[in-house]
């Protein structure tokens, strides 16, 4: 029974390291999109991290990234940004990536 007992420890520990480097990705993959979104809009240095901050809060709302991609594209669109739903979904796709090597590089 002790290599079931320790194979099942061991996948609940790789399950759990698992989600939290997912939502370690996300938060991270959200403040880049705040930067690229402050970006777009011209903000400054202080708003843009104020922004991209607001944007890691924003994912909070409910499950899925849904609520991050309504923020952007209201956001950018009230700031005269011209910009479709399109656009947003490529640039969580490409923050993904980079937030992914972003994490994987500071380990």
């Amino acid at each position: 029974m002790t290599t079931f007992d320790d194979r099942e420890r061991a996948f609940e520990t790789k399950y759990a390291r698992d989600e939290e480097m997912h939502f370690r990705v996300t938060a991270r993959r959200n403040r880049l999109l705040g930067q690229w979104a402050a970006e777009q809009m011209k903000l400054t240095a202080e708003e843009t991290d104020a922004y991209a901050k607001a944007v890691v809060q924003a994912d909070f709302e409910e499950a899925g990234d849904e609520d991050v991609i309504r923020k952007l594209i209201s956001d950018l669109t009230a700031a005269g940004v011209e910009i479709d739903e399109g656009a947003v979904r490529l640039a969580i796709d490409e923050k993904t990536v980079d937030a992914r090597r972003q994490l994987m590089q500071s380990e």
